[in-house]
């Protein structure tokens, strides 16, 4: 079997500058996603999709290669992640490599692990539930049931009204994607595409200290505390 480990990485971010090579406990973010690919052992090749001259050096400086730079097409506001794996999937079949494979790595991803890695591959390569992808969930941390609405003018109402008296215990749990990889069926992802999660979806549980948006400067500083809390100060490359 072939996999291929895309890491994309567009140089358009506005919120946090430079957001995909910010220095992030002592290295440039996208560094941790390259080395959690590498050291997996999962992958035939490493590489990121970027539109960035200065990006695809750091990738290169880590390991990761960059055949072909990221089109105006896909680098846009507006692309979607899948349209960007499109792309790089068909540059790769023009020049006559194809994989079985593909697992989308986000440049924001410092929790990934080269274990979490094994265990999406091993899920998505067995042969009796043979789903199209595996991507790691967490739970929301206070029950989306219980949600309010506010207007304008600062009133509340609630979301379900149905459940204002239902105890937080007795809901079942709702989880969000955590934005960090998807681990992908080529051959059902050519049939099917990848445009909904569905019974050939299959979820990774993560613990909330392993899951992290990172949005605005804020967003990053908790990273930072919860990446130094898991893993220590310092990351040997």
């Amino acid at each position: 079997m072939s996999n291929l480990a895309l890491i994309t990485a567009r140089g358009g971010s506005k919120r946090i500058p430079k957001k995909n090579i910010k220095e992030f406990c002592g290295k440039p973010i996208i560094a941790y996603s390259i080395k959690s690919a590498l050291e997996s052992g999962l992958f035939d090749e490493v590489m990121v999709s970027t539109d960035s001259e200065e990006i695809a050096a750091i990738a290169r400086q880590y390991g990761a290669s960059v055949p072909f730079m990221r089109s105006g097409e896909t680098a846009n506001d507006y692309a979607s992640t899948i349209d960007v794996c499109r792309e790089v999937l068909r540059c790769y079949e023009e020049i006559g490599r194809t994989f079985d494979y593909f697992c989308c790595l986000y440049p924001t991803a410092p929790f990934v692990t080269p274990d979490k890695l094994k265990e999406a591959f091993a899920r998505l390569s067995d042969p009796e539930t043979k789903p199209l992808s595996v991507f790691p969930v967490t739970a929301f941390s206070y029950p989306p049931q219980r949600g309010l609405y506010v207007n304008e003018k600062k009133q509340t109402s609630w979301v379900y009204p149905e459940h204002q008296f239902t105890r937080s215990q007795d809901l079942p749990k709702i989880y969000h994607d955590c934005g960090q990889f998807y681990f992908i069926n080529m051959e059902l992802f050519r049939q099917n595409g990848y445009d909904d999660v569905d019974e050939t979806t299959q979820a990774i549980i993560m613990g909330e200290n392993e899951v992290q948006d990172i949005d605005t400067p804020e967003d990053w500083t908790l990273a930072e505390l919860k990446y130094r809390l898991m893993f220590g100060s310092k990351e040997d490359f």
